[in-house]
């Protein structure tokens, strides 16, 4: 066993210069190659002493070992950092190059049971690291799936409202005049079963609201004229704004053209108008944009007159589910707004003044930089103010 002694020794002295033998050589790897120092040691110096001291005493711990645990918490810190698993198998493949050119070094012969011992620890260390890392990994694609559904429930409320909102007009009508029979019971069946799916919407989002985090949307961009759009989206939020005593107006120009997924942009734009109703009733609500020539890039904006964001809420209504306290909902609106503009290149801001309304701002590239079938992951982070 002298052997493992010399080179749990050799470990123990040249950690230092072993480290940084190894980050030289694993910055080579496009994840690890922006790393700064401390983030790309990760665990790895803890491990290496675990090593030494394995090698030291050869003698198996019952239950789960230090040595056992570091690659575990490696695993998952290198998922976090955006590595992808043949990385992470990469990284201690380069260790134990390392470590077998600091036992030649030292004249410590790496055969039989030395090797043998040496190659198990890393095995199992890269074992443990990549079933950490696939289980990170299997956790965030149900988290998707489960934010995915969430986004899709929320953006149904509104036209269910709509829906149950129109139904309601209908009955009275229908009241005031001399009803048909059938005509009485549609309307009632139509008004019955869009309160149930409103509350099943509503279990579907109590359900999976808490687990929000990042999702990944596939964009689907071209060119169309964006003034058609948002006057189709104000016929079909009329119902919403005349309940509310809510005036719209499109000031979109005739012929601004847009390059963008045209379902993503609806549900922009319907959000943010869902959202100034909300809070403007019986005022107005004025959707804008313009072209920023210098940019490339096309400017959008929903502004109402309403009661405005508190200042000390105005640093944080994108935050994850941050809501107003004072309203019912989820706080899922501006959440899926900034998702989906984020996943075409854009940027979302809000203004506002206490009192005196609130402006929402985001702007769109004009020519899509990334393929229409690649997942662009983004920040889910929001709320409804």
């Amino acid at each position: 066993m002298k052997n493992l002694d010399r080179l749990a020794g050799a470990l123990a002295r040249e950690r230092d210069a072993l480290m940084s033998r190894w980050r030289e050589r694993v910055r080579a790897l496009p994840s690890a190659s922006q790393l700064d120092t401390p983030a790309l040691n990760d665990h790895i110096p803890g491990w290496i002493g675990e090593l030494a001291e394995g090698l030291r005493t050869t003698s198996d711990a019952s239950g789960t070992t230090q040595a056992e645990r570091i690659p575990l918490a490696h695993g998952v810190q290198r998922f976090e950092d955006g590595f992808d698993i043949e990385e992470v198998v990469a990284e201690y493949g380069i260790l134990r190059d390392c470590v077998h050119e600091l036992a030649d070094r030292v004249g410590v012969e790496l055969g039989g049971e030395t090797r043998r011992l040496v190659d198990s620890a890393f095995d199992e260390a890269i074992g443990g690291a990549v079933k950490a890392f696939a289980q990170s990994q299997a956790r965030a694609v149900q988290r998707r799936r489960v934010e995915h559904l969430a986004f899709i429930a929320h953006d149904l409320r509104t036209p269910l409202s709509a829906i149950a909102f129109s139904a309601h007009i209908l009955q009275q009508r229908v009241a005031a005049s001399s009803p048909d029979p059938d005509t009485v019971r549609l309307l009632k069946t139509l008004t019955r079963n869009a309160k149930q799916l409103d509350t099943l919407v509503s279990q579907v989002l109590s359900e999976n609201t808490q687990l929000l985090t990042e999702l990944g949307v596939k964009t689907e961009r071209r060119r169309f004229d964006l003034w058609p759009m948002v006057e189709m989206l104000s016929q079909d939020m009329l119902a919403l704004a005349s309940k509310a005593g809510t005036r719209l107006v499109n000031q979109v120009p005739d012929e601004l053209e847009v390059c963008a997924d045209a379902a993503l942009l609806r549900r922009v734009f319907q959000n943010l108008l869902a959202n100034a109703v909300a809070y403007a009733p019986g005022g107005e609500v004025t959707i804008g944009a313009r072209d920023l020539a210098p940019e490339d890039a096309v400017e959008c904006w929903v502004t109402d007159n309403g009661k405005g964001i508190p200042a000390e809420r105005i640093g944080r209504v994108f935050e994850a589910l941050e809501k107003d306290p004072a309203r019912e909902g989820f706080g899922l609106g501006l959440a899926i707004v900034k998702t989906f503009v984020e996943a075409h290149d854009g940027k979302v801001t809000v203004e506002s003044v206490e009192g005196q309304g609130a402006t929402f701002r985001f702007t769109l590239p004009r020519t899509a930089t990334t393929p229409a079938d690649e997942a662009v992951p983004t920040a889910a982070v929001s709320a409804t103010p």
